[in-house]
């Protein structure tokens, strides 16, 4: 959603810049995702200032170049060489002083230094239209009005404009803010109630509608609206004499602000008061309208219609259309018809202002694959009561701007009216879901400045009305969100001390132990990950291992877009737009996790998988002078799972080769004989697949095979060791097909009361080995509860282990 900070500003008074606008927006859940200057002539001729040349001669060392004296208002007049033919004393100019950058029509940019030209000194530039990039003239320099007052800037002489055009990332969900004013109004309500800013009055304004006079009792165009349902209202007014053209420059510049093309002034004037107020409008040439007649109906089945983009369509019965008594003019709240929109030589303009029932216009538009400015409205939830305001202040910027004459009555067809919806709202929860008791009359003045109707009041209890237009407060909870928003969520103070109690619960709590989870990887330095158990059919192509499997694909059946056409098989996908998206943001050390679900169908149904993801990739430690630049591996991603299972208390973990298209060597750990987790190094080809230019590690964790795996005693305690370990190391030559996880296996199978641990701390292939051959470097660790062992006791258990490791796996000391 993009707004302009200066018409933003027609509707609120406020002393902030566009800076603290955009902070404050944010603040109360707009995010705004950035600012740009916008500025009708690139540079805004900083620098430029008008002056008067007061003595032009000819220069002493060349036929066509003069040498001028120019007064630009301050200190004594200044030498400026000159090339054009037209320049002449006496002449008010526009003079392009030391320093300033210009950026001429079809050139590159120029910055004017002070400089010699043919022996004589230049202080500046008396400047040409195109020098300018105020047009292509470069004929002449521009010569003013001789009314024109000396040292005046250029931008304020030809009133150049200035805006800043603020993006702000909406939620589908606020309606409310898909307008200028509807930004304005939550802007104002913050300013005025908003902990912690010096509060304003900010005063709130729409345009006064009221010089608009319908032509009472005459009928010009009838409106029949057959479907109520899909059509709860319905309004209309006929004009006539209407001089299609260009827009002012005012409006086509406010529209331009927000990426709007102008088109001509009665098309621009429904745009521009669908960004002001957030109702869209149509304007039909009335003369295309067969018997005079506006029929609001659905469609035929099969009814063909050809759209102003000038496709032929074929409609469906659920299809709301705009006709007339013969033929259709419009698919209704979507896209207009090819034949029956505003031309050059329309005079008679029907105007049209509804409110159509989101769920028709959402079906239709994601039918027909049609996405616009007011279809991007109706289905979210338009407000029904501004419908008859949009179509008298069109009214009146058609009369203003194309000499427009009302030629009827307003039609309003509203046969039922929507009533607003009612909410109760309990002090008491409020400051429980809150943590602060917030003043009640801060809270009514908050809900009064949000259009919110406080209609009785208890002690603790307010009932109120919410407004059609708040299509997302639908229950108490909505409303506390409304109110600590607008109070500012930086305003809830943060306890000094916090209180807590330990207990062991009886059995382990699935919520609870995720949360646990949670904390331990966000401590470690992980980043939560959210994202959307909707995703991507493309996604199909890349299917191949026994998770992602085109078979096992959850498909939607009225899908929103391609995007969201299928429930996710994996969480890697989702992890892997998330890193790419940080790296195209130029953060390339991300190290995330996510809790979410996988979705599979089989022979016996859907079935929901609980998972956990946990991704790294960049470098090892944070960027800094006293840190290396080794990047992570797979010993960081190893400690991260076993991070997870240590801190639930699951023992007797293993690991095996597994097979999966997603990773380029996968393991598989298990807990006994409980899958955990698949990881591994993801696979260059989906790396590419993704755009992720660098590796990553990746673990999926089966979350309900770890609920499984908990251990069932409630506390497991165990006394510290009381007597020194001892460590021996082996240096093993072994086959290419013998693991790590073959080794660790057979030595603790040879010794299971004293090896307490076995790790893997080097691997070599290469140079030196025979082929087929590599040297794994492995520790073990001894340790008797009971004693201290003495050198012959490790002795014995090692040769047992290295006899083990020959009979079994071949595996030999290397020399």
């Amino acid at each position: 959603m993009k707004i302009s900070y200066n018409w933003l500003c027609d509707y609120i008074h406020t002393e902030c810049d566009v800076q603290q606008v955009a902070d404050i927006l944010t603040a109360i859940g707009l995010e705004v995702e950035g600012v740009e200057k916008i500025e009708s002539i690139q540079g805004g001729l900083n620098g430029v200032v008008v002056g008067e040349v007061v003595e032009c001669i000819k220069h002493p060392d060349a036929d066509k170049l003069s040498l001028t004296k120019v007064n630009l208002g301050n200190d004594a007049p200044v030498q400026i060489v000159c090339g054009a033919p037209n320049v002449a004393a006496g002449q008010k100019v526009l003079i392009a002083t030391i320093g300033t950058t210009l950026y001429p029509s079809g050139g590159e940019a120029l910055t004017i230094k002070k400089g010699k030209i043919r022996g004589q000194e230049s202080h500046g530039m008396i400047c040409a239209e195109d020098e300018l990039g105020l047009g292509t003239s470069h004929a002449g320099i521009m010569v003013l009005d001789a009314a024109a007052q000396v040292g005046t800037p250029a931008a304020k002489f030809l009133n150049i404009t200035e805006d800043y055009c603020i993006e702000i990332a909406l939620t589908p969900n606020r309606t409310d803010a898909f307008s200028h004013y509807g930004v304005a109004r939550d802007l104002a309500a913050a300013l005025r109630n908003m902990e912690g800013i010096a509060n304003q009055s900010a005063p709130l304004k729409l345009p006064s509608l009221d010089s608009f006079k319908p032509m009472a009792n005459k009928q010009g165009v009838q409106i029949s609206v057959n479907n109520e349902e899909a059509c709860p209202r319905y309004c209309g007014i006929t004009l006539e004499n209407v001089k299609v053209g260009p827009s002012p420059k005012w409006l086509q510049e406010r529209l331009a602000v927000i990426g709007l093309r102008p088109i001509n002034n009665v098309v621009d004037i429904t745009n521009y008061v669908q960004h002001e107020i957030g109702q869209p409008l149509h304007a039909f040439d009335a003369d295309t309208v067969q018997s005079n007649t506006i029929v609001v109906r659905t469609a035929t089945e099969g009814e063909k219609f050809v759209t102003l983009d000038g496709i032929e369509r074929t409609l469906s019965e659920q299809d709301l259309m705009i006709c007339d008594t013969r033929k259709p003019l419009c698919i209704a709240g979507v896209f207009g018809g090819l034949n029956s929109g505003v031309t050059e030589t329309t005079t008679r303009v029907f105007l049209e202002s509804a409110y159509f029932n989101p769920v028709f216009v959402r079906k239709t538009a994601k039918r027909h694959g049609l996405k616009t400015d007011a279809s991007f409205r109706f289905e979210r939830g338009a407000d029904p009561n501004a419908t008859l305001w949009a179509l008298q202040r069109a009214t009146l910027l058609l009369q203003e701007l194309a000499g427009a004459q009302v030629a009827s009555d307003v039609t309003d067809v509203y046969p039922a009216m929507l009533a607003p919806r009612s909410v109760s709202y309990n002090l008491n929860n409020a400051a429980k879901l809150i943590g602060k008791a917030i003043p009640n009359q801060k809270v009514i003045a908050i809900l009064k400045d949000l259009d919110i109707t406080v209609t009785s009041q208890t002690d603790d209890t307010l009932q109120l009305s919410v407004p059609l237009y708040r299509s997302d407060v639908m229950r108490e909870a909505d409303v506390v969100e409304e109110v600590l928003r607008i109070y500012g969520f930086n305003n809830i103070d943060i306890p000094t001390r916090m209180h807590s109690s330990m207990q062991q619960a009886p059995k382990p709590d699935a919520e609870k132990t995720q949360q646990r989870v949670a904390d331990m990887l966000s401590a470690n330095g992980f980043h939560e990950m959210m994202s959307m158990s909707l995703t991507r059919t493309k996604y199909l192509e890349l299917a191949g291992d026994d998770d992602m499997t085109k078979e096992g694909a959850v498909l939607m059946l009225n899908p929103l877009s391609s995007d969201m056409g299928m429930m996710r098989q994996t969480l890697l996908y989702s992890a892997l737009e998330s890193i790419a998206l940080n790296q195209n943001h130029r953060n390339a050390d991300v190290r995330g996790y996510e809790f979410g679900k996988a979705f599979f169908k089989t022979e016996k149904g859907y079935v929901e998988d609980a998972r956990l993801s946990i991704v790294l990739t960049g470098r090892k430690s944070p960027e800094a002078w006293n840190n290396g630049t080794e990047a992570v591996s797979f010993s960081d991603l190893k400690a991260a799972l076993e991070r997870v299972t240590k801190l639930l208390g699951i023992q007797n973990l293993s690991y095996t080769a597994g097979t999966s298209s997603a990773y380029a060597e996968a393991l598989e750990c298990y807990s006994g004989k409980i899958l955990i987790a698949k990881l591994g190094a993801v696979s260059p080809a989906l790396l590419k697949a993704f755009d992720v230019k660098q590796p990553v590690w990746a673990a999926e964790v089966r979350w309900a095979n770890v609920l499984k795996a908990l251990p069932k005693t409630a506390v497991q305690y165990k006394a510290p060791d009381k007597y020194p370990a001892v460590r021996r190391d082996l240096s093993l030559m072994v086959n290419a097909a013998v693991s790590y996880a073959d080794i660790e296996r057979t030595a603790m199978e040879t010794e299971r009361k004293l090896l307490r641990g076995v790790n893997l701390f080097d691997v070599y292939e290469g140079k030196n080995l025979e082929q087929g051959k590599k040297s794994y470097a492995v520790s073990f660790t001894l340790q008797d509860a009971d004693k201290t062992m003495n050198d012959q006791q490790v002795d014995t258990v090692m040769g047992r282990i290295q006899k083990n490791l020959e009979a079994k796996l071949g595996a030999t000391l290397r020399g």
